[in-house]
């Protein structure tokens, strides 16, 4: 049976979708630090890029973004927007132009409404599974419609959830038959694909069901190179059509271009949330994975040292902080040491 679990933590919801032991998909949720897809802006345009096909524009907290639009934009307009994709890989937001709101004459930039949380989103992928949630305060804060499948549970993930989780993090993956290793730059992703067998066509075949699998479960996206094993760069080719129908239940839909003149496949994965390995490697996914180290193995102690990054990323989500006090029921003090490697951090 499709289950949905959510287990929840300072700062953020880790989400798997399960059936029996295999792991559709997963995703994770900051409630403090929204990634801000699908979200409705008043926004104002700030600079017009004639060139880029749209404008540069201010949200209502200061952030920005970028408007793709082919209407005439006028410096300082307010204009209606929604989030197309969130921040990632060193870009800001990408917005498309969104309907004006009903009666609506208010042209100050602000928040009109948030778009699905990760959680919600999943929730409406699976519609007839159970979501099971470990936290009242979390479970609160879902839509009402939600509410009738909500089952609370003393601990959402056991402890084969809580590994597959984190390995999803990893720069490899184990696909059975090959080996895959995830080398993300800012312009594209290459995924190399070896095995310490003799590779040939068949294995590579094989394995793309459980390599658009990870593609999907790390939500790696943009343009991705695959490097197949043991296959000569003429035969390549042939694997196009395989590769295609192994990433056609992917709900982003990726286009397998083809393979390029070096035998590398080629594909593009619609952005729309940031990938995992940016989140949970980003200073605000290792601080909350510090809190979260705290709580689990229950260590003790009151201050809590940490590098700039660290110390920054918690004093930017007071909403983690506040429910990491709540749930030690003990107050804890923040000490920046200038001098620390950036994911380092102590307690004592």
């Amino acid at each position: 049976m499709i289950e949905i679990r959510a287990a929840c933590s300072p700062g953020e919801v880790r989400i798997a979708v399960t059936d029996q032991d295999t792991l559709l998909d997963v995703g994770l949720w900051r409630p403090g630090r929204p990634d801000g897809l699908d979200d409705w802006h008043i926004a104002r345009v700030q600079t017009v890029a004639l060139a880029l096909g749209g404008a540069f524009v201010t949200l209502h907290d200061g952030e920005s973004g970028f408007l793709s639009c082919r209407d005439t934009l006028v410096q300082g307009q307010s204009v209606s927007v929604r989030v197309s994709r969130s921040a990632q890989n060193g870009k800001g937001l990408r917005l498309r132009k969104a309907e004006a709101p009903p009666q609506d004459s208010d042209n100050t930039p602000r928040l009109i409404a948030r778009g699905p949380t990760p959680l919600e989103e999943l929730a409406d992928r699976y519609p007839d599974a159970p979501i099971h949630i470990d936290d009242p305060g979390i479970a609160a804060r879902l839509s009402a419609r939600l509410r009738p499948r909500l089952q609370r549970c003393q601990r959402a993930f056991d402890s084969t959830q809580e590994s597959e989780f984190e390995e999803l993090g990893s720069e490899t993956a184990d696909l059975g038959l090959l080996t895959a290793s995830f080398f993300p730059t800012p312009a594209l992703i290459a995924i190399d694909l070896d095995s310490n067998a003799n590779p040939d066509f068949k294995g590579n075949v094989a394995s793309f069901p459980a390599l658009s699998q990870q593609i999907r479960l790390r939500n790696l996206s943009g343009t991705l190179l695959i490097d197949p094993a043991g296959v000569k760069t003429r035969k390549r080719p042939a694997l196009v059509s395989f590769l295609r129908d192994a990433v056609a239940l992917d709900p982003l839909k990726p286009q397998v271009l083809g393979a390029t003149p070096s035998g590398l496949l080629e594909v593009t994965r619609p952005r729309k949330r940031p990938p995992l390995h940016e989140l949970l490697s980003s200073p605000h996914g290792r601080a909350l994975a510090a809190l979260r180290i705290i709580l689990r193995e229950e260590r003790k102690g009151r201050v809590l040292t940490a590098s700039i990054p660290l110390i920054r990323a918690l004093e930017s989500d007071p909403d983690a902080l506040n429910d990491f006090i709540s749930r030690r029921a003990a107050p804890i003090e923040l000490v920046l040491n200038p001098n620390a490697a950036p994911e380092s951090w102590s307690l004592s």
